[in-house]
């Protein structure tokens, strides 16, 4: 991909020096249970971020690796203000559940993976800022398996779901109010509880995400959804379901839409 270095070897681009505005508070919520191979390289990535009204919240699943040590020193060494707990959980979407529980921030995103940029954060809130009548933001990512990107994800503005369209849930920064107005995750989804959720509330129209056209993740190629070919069909008759019980006509069309919006990404070429 053009003019992006990478990242694993957590490298960051400078951000550009610039008027300082007043902002919310974002809570960066991180689920985790044996992520020791690639937390100290996420953590960093925040760590770098130059917004200065951040919440991190830790929700760990009772990692038996060094998840906990890497964890408890971030938490005594960082500049943010850090709440984290390690206790059995459901799975990830009751781990963000609970760690949304912990949260106490106007906005709220959901991060595992890596910054690509020391101005992610600050250029997600100005946009949010910008627009008051806004839900939240979202931006592009790129899928990667270590240094090799996989897949390229960039949804573009807001289009109606029917179109196969969601924004990428990694990117996604959203007013608190939104999850008060719409719940949390469902866990009987098991690997598509985050698409049922982004249906739940863009169904309604007057939900609108403003959207940053550049790359500012890098995500860990291999998550729940996409780690086999088995995951994929799951997740699609997960969300076949999601889109049904939502009231969404023409699921099967939009399930095809999504497909062929999916391949597009693992041959888009950045511009």
């Amino acid at each position: 991909m053009k003019n992006h270095r990478q990242f694993f070897n957590c490298e960051f681009t400078p951000a550009k020096a610039g008027r300082k505005v007043k902002m919310k508070t974002i809570s960066l919520i991180l689920t985790t249970y044996n992520s020791s191979s690639n937390l100290a390289c996420t953590l960093k990535s925040i760590e770098e971020q130059d917004y200065p009204h951040l919440e991190i919240i830790i929700k760990d699943g009772g990692s038996t690796d060094d998840t906990l040590k890497i964890i408890n020193e971030y938490a005594s060494s960082s500049r943010n203000v850090v709440r984290w707990t390690s206790s059995p959980d459901k799975g990830i979407y009751d781990a963000m559940n609970q760690g949304y529980a912990l949260s106490s921030g106007d906005v709220i995103a959901f991060f595992n993976d890596v910054f690509v940029r020391r101005d992610a954060v600050s250029k997600m809130m100005r946009l949010i800022e910008s627009d008051p009548g806004c839900a939240g933001s979202h931006a592009d990512l790129v899928y990667a398996d270590g240094e090799r990107t996989v897949r390229y994800w960039k949804m573009g503005p807001q289009k109606s779901i029917r179109t196969g369209w969601l924004p990428g849930h990694p990117t996604m920064f959203l007013k608190r109010e939104i999850y008060e107005k719409y719940g949390l995750y469902n866990l009987k989804y098991r690997i598509s509880s985050d698409y049922e959720f982004m249906i739940r509330f863009l169904k309604d129209k007057e939900n609108r995400l403003v959207y940053l056209p550049e790359t500012i993740i890098r995500m860990f190629y291999g998550g729940t959804s996409n780690s086999s070919l088995g995951s994929y069909l799951t997740s699609l008759r997960e969300g076949h379901m999601a889109l049904k019980e939502n009231g969404i006509k023409g699921a099967a069309i939009i399930d095809i839409l999504r497909t062929l919006r999916v391949l597009r990404q693992f041959v888009w070429k950045a511009g």
